[in-house]
């Protein structure tokens, strides 16, 4: 079992930033990928933004590319999402994830509320 706890998000102006970071505990895998889903209201989750877990290998969501920055610390086993220049359409629930594939995690943070206000 793998156990994900998130911190960070809240309530910002557009244009602003906000840091969103995912820890993992229990037992982790040799090779595993963390990342980032996000659900809105009445929409399905989607894919934002994933990191393997030495860090080298990154995929982001065409929605966010140059907005958004994803980074891993191994020996930490967090992944931190920097949002910058948001977007009200951004607003929605954040989940960390963690899986053996980047886009179909096996193991769910709570979430975390992100609120971006125009």
């Amino acid at each position: 079992q793998v156990q994900l706890v998130e911190s960070g998000g809240g309530l910002v102006q557009a244009g602003g930033s906000l840091r969103l970071s995912c820890t993992a505990s229990g037992r982790t895998a040799n090779y595993y990928y963390m990342g980032w889903f996000r659900q809105a209201p009445g929409k399905e989750r989607e894919f934002v933004a994933a990191v393997s877990r030495s860090g080298s290998w990154t995929s982001y969501a065409d929605s966010v590319k140059g907005r958004f920055t994803i980074s891993g610390d191994n020996a930490k086993k967090t992944v931190v999402l920097q949002l910058n220049a948001l977007k009200p359409e951004d607003t929605a629930r954040y989940y960390c994830g963690y899986g053996a594939t980047p886009r179909n995690f096996n193991y769910w943070g709570q979430g975390t509320q992100v609120t971006v206000a125009s």
